[in-house]
């Protein structure tokens, strides 16, 4: 029997901090992976996704040991995975380590996930790896996953890649390029979107050692048979996560401070803080920690091609505003754990907000008062629920959230922060 949680009218006050950064959690074990010698990854996200690729790195060959705050990943002596690649929810471990896997010794790897994993776009990279001297493949010949990649390396070679779907193609090429006999250059085609995300790639893979160079985001070339270094990295805070926290704020009238946050490293969802600004709210940085302090919110355009997971927060948001917001830039949207696109038009209406999908967004004309009293279904997807439970709090008789535990794909802790700040919710069963 599947769970709900009831959302009751809420005001979020106080002081918490942000969970590790998924993405940075990711990256940080891929490199070490690909790195001869023990590298030790401080701070590391705890989460469905990001045990998926912990999981990946040890079908691989790496020797993990965890210690609390830590985990010692030895790197560099690849296998060939003896079960299949289970990445659940995650679509960056499905697609780092569909390239990575190429450096198998012999066989076969095989990735797949759950059914929204299953739907997910993955043509594009191996078009791209093919071209790279990989022999891979969609077993069900859709370009989707369970997806079959043959071991024995990676030639490299020259290969173009679509920039339009989704940064993670473009990262999972120069992460395995790294180990290829001949180096790589990646050229993108089109507009690429999530930049910030491909920053963080090149920053982790710095870190351990690994040498790319890059023209803008145009054009990546990589050295082959580079071994990386072992390396101590510790994650970051997690902008993305913060993010409904904040909007929690800035929906319900409160103020929260939240640390473990800092600029230092890019991170694509920091882009929250200059979003939440142009709504009204009052933000303040200091040196690792941001303020929101709410209140009436106003409209806008903003564009997400580069910061894609905060459709469902700043469409959440939008239902409340007093102008209209437009969001923009973020067809890629429809690709991620869910078409977030069209959930987010159909859960905003059943709050009587009028909203309006875009092919690359949503057109929201909001209103300040929300009667709520309706139940809410995410989906299936994490940002989505997390997104709802901040809006429902400020709505006039709360709501009920199908599905709280989806929150545990990349942020196990949400619920008990939530509550931590004033959020009064009650799970139940379904």
């Amino acid at each position: 029997m599947s769970r709900i949680i009831l959302v009751r009218p809420s005001m979020l006050r106080g002081e918490v901090e942000a969970p590790p950064s998924k993405p940075y959690t990711h990256r940080a074990y891929a490199a070490a992976l690909l790195s001869d010698g023990a590298s030790r990854i401080i701070n590391p996200l705890e989460s469905r996704d990001t045990n998926a690729t912990k999981r990946a790195c040890i079908l691989l060959g790496a020797e993990i040991e965890e210690r609390e705050g830590q985990v010692s990943v030895k790197g560099g002596a690849f296998r060939t995975p003896d079960n299949v690649i289970d990445v659940e929810n995650s679509g960056t471990t499905l697609r780092l380590f569909t390239a990575i896997s190429a450096h198998a010794p012999a066989g076969y790897t095989i990735l797949t996930g759950d059914d929204s994993i299953r739907r997910r776009p993955m043509e594009p990279l191996l078009r791209a790896l093919r071209m790279l001297g990989v022999e891979c493949w969609s077993s069900k010949l859709d370009g989707t996953a369970p997806i079959i990649v043959r071991g024995g390396g990676m030639e490299g070679g020259e290969a173009r890649i679509m920039g339009e779907v989704s940064s993670q193609f473009i990262s999972a090429l120069i992460y395995a390029s790294t180990r290829s006999r001949r180096g790589a250059r990646i050229m993108v085609e089109g507009e690429p979107v999530s930049r910030p995300y491909i920053d963080a790639s090149l920053e982790v893979l710095a870190r351990f050692g690994f040498r790319v160079e890059r023209e803008d985001y145009r054009l990546f070339e990589v050295e082959g048979g580079q071994r990386g270094r072992p390396c101590e990295f510790k994650v970051p805070g997690d902008f993305g996560s913060a993010a409904f926290l904040m909007a929690g704020a800035c929906l319900t009238g409160g103020s929260i401070i939240v640390r473990n946050l800092s600029l230092d490293l890019p991170q694509a969802d920091a882009a929250i803080i200059a979003f939440l600004r142009e709504l009204g709210c009052r933000v303040e940085i200091s040196e690792d920690a941001v303020r929101v302090d709410g209140g009436g919110i106003c409209g806008g355009e903003f564009d997400l091609r580069d910061s894609p997971d905060l459709l469902p927060v700043m469409a959440c948001m939008g239902a409340k505003c007093s102008e209209e917001v437009v969001l923009k830039g973020v067809a890629h949207a429809r690709f991620k754990e869910s078409d977030r696109i069209t959930v987010m038009a159909r859960e905003l209406a059943k709050l009587g907000v009028d909203v309006e999908p875009l092919p690359d967004g949503l057109r929201i004309r909001g209103r300040s008062r929300i009667e709520g009293g309706c139940i809410l279904d995410p989906h299936g997807d994490h940002r989505i629920f997390m997104a709802l439970a901040m809006l429902a709090a400020s709505t006039e008789k709360g709501c009920a959230i199908m599905d709280p535990e989806v929150a545990e794909v990349s942020y196990p802790q949400f619920l008990e922060h939530a509550r931590s700040l004033g959020l009064n919710a009650e799970v139940m069963k379904g």
